[in-house]
């Protein structure tokens, strides 16, 4: 990731959640890589991406900006909420100067207990109309399942992990150095082991000792209607399979909305234009409209001017977690000028105009019109 993430949604540090949202959305449809084929436009998108992915998560915005990448990234994992999970900056300073302290040795036997599996992130695109309305969606997802010939202890059926001979089933093994500032304990994963405190000597056959294997599978998804570029819904513990009797993670899948030839979106408002021949914005009709909800009769009254807006009510985008309440369709309504007309037109336009007391030099504006 390049750059601060506040930087890079271009808002300031006490930007609210709606700030960063239109921010995100803004750039979303600016450089995404169906829109923007530039060099650089996709990994830019990616970018973006992860920025919105911490900053709309208050959890993940207090840790990103208390500790900067840091406290968010990968290597962190999703259980890493601050140092105090770490054991605090006593067990750490204490791990320091007074060689190696119980409560670091107990930290470390946790470690080398159950894991909670990894979260998986997935990406779907939906098209314009099932980002409104929702509906069920079927994916196909690969994560790590764990093993059903071994249930997840990685030994051959019939025979039991042993306790690491290297860390004596700590997972981590630890070296005493003096300095002239007093004794120092290194702490690092035990090479033989792993980190996992056990070892097997008879490996599961079906996943080779690791306790999991990697399995394709389907599932049917509910999109909530409303949803839209960034939108991220979890699907709790289809994720990877913890080791060791962990739960599993969870699957996250990040939503992003293909643009439509016909309609664009304004939050929860949908837009669109209309084109009318001049004698319609002249006299007035009733015509028909194309809206999400299907075909609409519209009534232009007469006189309309060129760019006026007109708004259906509750047709637009359903609110995400109220679907009972829609946005608004705005219709913009284009007028056609003709560019020839035909010598008839001409000669009803020239009365049309001689009524309304309108001068007209030769070769001006009706001349220029006239193709006959």
């Amino acid at each position: 990731m390049a750059g601060d993430y506040y930087e890079l949604l271009g808002v300031s540090r006490n930007a609210d959640k709606e700030e960063i949202k239109r921010a995100y959305r803004r750039l979303a449809r600016k450089y995404h890589p169906d829109v923007n084929k530039e060099a650089g436009a996709e990994e830019r998108f990616k970018e973006i991406n992860r920025a919105y992915e911490v900053l709309s998560d208050p959890e993940m915005k207090a840790r990103y900006d208390r500790f900067g990448e840091a406290g968010v990234n990968s290597a962190a994992g999703a259980g890493f909420q601050d140092f105090s999970d770490l054991g605090g900056f006593a067990d750490i300073f204490e791990s320091f100067f007074s060689g190696f302290s119980t409560g670091m040795g107990q930290q470390a036997r946790r470690r080398a207990g159950p894991v909670r599996g990894d979260d998986l992130r997935l990406e779907l695109k939906l098209d314009f109309r099932e980002a409104v309305f929702g509906g069920e969606k079927e994916i196909r997802i690969s994560h790590l399942e764990t093993c059903t010939n071994c249930r997840g202890s990685g030994a051959k059926p019939g025979t039991q992990p042993r306790v690491c001979s290297t860390c004596n089933g700590v997972g981590q093994v630890r070296r005493a150095t003096r300095t002239p500032f007093g004794s120092f304990t290194q702490v690092s994963v035990c090479p033989t082991c792993n980190g996992s405190g056990q070892m097997i000597e008879d490996k599961c056959e079906v996943c080779g000792g690791s306790g999991q294997k990697q399995e394709a599978k389907k599932l049917k998804i509910s999109i909530p209607a409303g949803v839209d570029n960034g939108t991220r819904l979890r699907v709790s513990g289809e994720g990877d399979a913890g080791q060791r009797g962990g739960p599993p993670g969870d699957l996250y899948v990040y939503l992003f909305v293909n643009e439509d030839a016909k309609f664009q979106r304004d939050g929860i408002n949908i837009l669109s234009e209309i084109k009318i021949s001049y004698l319609q914005a002249i006299l007035g009709d009733r015509i028909e409209v194309e809206t999400v909800d299907g075909p609409v009769e519209v009534t232009i009254n007469p006189g309309t001017q060129p760019n006026t807006v007109l708004t259906l009510e509750h047709r637009g985008v359903p609110r995400l977690g109220n679907p009972a309440s829609r946005g608004d369709h705005l219709l913009t309504i284009q007028v056609d000028i003709p560019t020839r007309i035909n010598a008839e037109e001409r000669e009803l336009l020239e009365k049309l105009a001689k009524i309304r007391g309108d001068r007209l030099n030769k070769g001006g504006f009706l001349g220029g019109l006239f193709r006959g």
